[in-house]
């Protein structure tokens, strides 16, 4: 080959390389090891993870679930593992049809008419959302709740800030950790967008209804926010209350927390919106002999028609983890996943209220909530919650000063339905211990 090209030896191909950056020497890696080795070298490194062996009560924004064994057996297998963006629907017809199941399962969790197959995660479906409900409604303003998660707003704001979006945003009622009422009047005939999260990012459930309602007056978009998907299978769905736009994150359906991905997310929106949703539809077809089959029926992105006239460049999804989460919701099933969210829910309030119990401490905000609130401790919380860790051996949430700089006391509880009680009660003693 050297030859062929008129080269002397391997060396050549790299001589436009300047000499002064070249590496005179050898690498530093390791010598070759036996598979016995790299295994037993490998468990090593893996004991040093301590965080997998504490009781965890972390929560905003990615959760700790239950995960049926037989959502992990059937992704590995090399049918769905291996298979890609199905655009032969000829060879295809198995990943078509679980896309459209999961778009189905979505419409059903959301109270929304059409579902999308799949995003990245739940902060760049929000991003998306923007720019959706900015061709929608043909106005640049987007109104942001304050107590959605801060990380999807940095996402959203990275995402969009090249175009001609307007952000502003709403306060929060310190008593209650909802929106802000007297806020709402910033919503005007510029607003394409209110954009609100619920549970929202202190675990407290927002007043839809009446959002819809201010958003819907002045010709806006209500865009609802879920970072908890499991809450679905207890909350009123937020179409019922009158939302447009539903972006969520999927990853508590089955998908491990994996040190923060890969995630999946989730979109929904009205019918009448439909051409206007970015990614790509999977519909039902039939052949001449009237056998039905699956298709990609919409795929507005910059692959398929002109770039100038895409709805979004994303370039492909969570396959994959569409697919895990699709495994999820049907073998849990409705009851199945009425029954997780209930557990939530009655665990978060046991550990609420003995929380609430203990000397110096106190529930931040008294709005209802689903599996996560808002501790305020008698001292700041990165110190009390690094010494849970090292003296404890408990993970015990996440300080809201990261996000929220005046709130240096504040910490955000979640309690899942893998936490036992005995975990509750040990959390709730090395509180008052460490107090």
């Amino acid at each position: 080959m050297l030859r062929e090209i008129g080269l002397g030896s391997a060396d050549d191909l790299f001589r436009s390389i300047p000499a002064d950056v070249i590496l005179k020497r050898k690498l530093e890696v390791t010598a070759p090891q036996a598979e016995p080795e790299v295994i037993a070298g490998m468990e090593s490194l893996a004991a040093k993870n301590s965080a997998a062996q504490k009781t965890s009560f972390l929560g905003g924004g990615v959760y700790s679930h239950f995960s049926p064994t037989i959502v992990d057996y059937l992704i590995q297998r090399s049918e769905f593992f291996t298979s890609y963006t199905p655009y032969q629907p000829e060879v295809t017809q198995g990943t078509l049809q679980y896309i459209f199941e999961f778009q189905t399962l979505v419409c059903q969790l959301t109270g929304m008419d059409v579902a999308n197959a799949s995003m990245y995660d739940g902060s760049t479906s929000m991003a998306e959302a923007f720019l959706m409900a900015q061709r929608v409604t043909r106005r640049d303003k987007v109104l942001v709740a304050e107590t959605v998660h801060p990380e999807y707003i940095e996402v959203a704001s990275t995402y969009t800030k090249h175009g001609d979006l307007e952000f502003d945003t709403l306060g929060f009622n310190s008593a209650s950790g909802r929106v802000l009422e007297d806020d709402l009047a910033k919503i005007d005939d510029k607003t394409a967008a209110l954009v609100v999260q619920s549970p929202n990012f202190f675990g407290c459930i927002e007043d839809l209804d009446r959002l819809a309602e201010k958003a819907h007056e002045a010709g806006a978009l209500l865009v609802v926010v879920v970072t908890e998907a499991i809450s679905f299978g207890m909350l009123k769905t937020p179409g019922a209350c009158g939302a447009d736009i539903v972006v969520a994150e999927g990853q508590s359906f089955g998908i491990p927390m994996s040190f923060g991905g890969p995630h999946v997310g989730l979109f929904a929106c009205r019918d009448k919106f439909v051409r206007q949703m970015p990614g790509r539809l999977s519909g039902v077809a039939y052949d001449q002999k009237g056998n039905r089959g699956f298709v990609l029926t919409l795929a507005t992105r910059e692959q398929h028609i002109r770039r100038d006239k895409a709805t979004s460049n994303i370039c492909t999804n969570q396959g994959l983890i569409a697919l895990a989460a699709t495994i999820y919701m049907e073998t849990m099933g409705k009851q199945g996943l009425q029954e997780v969210a209930m557990q939530n829910v009655q665990k978060a309030s046991y550990a609420k209220k003995r929380i609430a119990e203990l000397d110096g401490f106190e529930i931040a905000f008294d709005a209802p909530n689903f599996n996560e609130f808002v501790v305020r401790g008698p001292s700041e919380a990165e110190a009390l919650l690094a010494k849970l860790s090292s003296e404890k051996r408990i993970l015990g949430g996440v300080p809201v000063s990261k996000y929220y700089r005046d709130r240096p006391n504040d910490f955000l509880v979640c309690v899942t339905e893998t936490n036992t009680k005995a975990e509750i009660d040990g959390f709730v003693d090395a509180l008052s211990e460490i107090r």
